[in-house]
């Protein structure tokens, strides 16, 4: 259902990643290596600064000003995604469409892929008059059950 062009191939791996910037004629300096690395390692939405920290923990010497600017950098080219927050942007590792559950007791982001049955798509096509060729929904909810009585 969800239509990519043939340049446009999904990047679903660190060396998709890395092949993505070479692609793009993006240096691929030390910094960006290690941002990418750490976000395709912990599979979960970071800030700029948990970036910053716990790449500095690993001893991976990185100023705040460079993880800004390469967040920028690779998530305006498509190679990482930018959520933004009322709290601030995350950044991950997947840029293909997918869909978020955002659990609201651990402030998390949860990817997952969900495919909408044909007919749905289909109906919300008739009623709005717009081909749908991609779609992403965010699922709110609590992980503890007893959070949400």
């Amino acid at each position: 259902m969800k239509e990519k062009g043939a340049t446009n191939k999904s990047i679903r791996s660190l060396e998709d990643a890395i092949e993505r910037c070479q692609t793009l004629g993006m240096r691929l300096s030390r910094q960006r290596r290690f941002i990418l690395e750490l976000l395709w390692e912990v599979k979960e939405h970071l800030s700029a600064r948990e970036i910053y920290d716990r790449l500095n923990q690993q001893g991976k010497n990185i100023g705040h000003t460079s993880v800004y600017q390469n967040l920028e950098a690779l998530s305006s080219q498509g190679i990482i995604e930018c959520v933004e927050r009322c709290d601030g942007r995350l950044y991950g590792n997947i840029s293909d469409s997918h869909s978020h559950v955002n659990c609201l007791d651990t402030n998390r982001i949860i990817d997952v892929c969900v495919e909408l049955p044909e007919d749905l798509l289909r109906e919300i096509e008739q009623r709005t008059g717009v081909k749908i060729t991609d779609y992403r929904i965010d699922f709110y909810g609590y992980k503890n059950s007893s959070e949400s009585e």
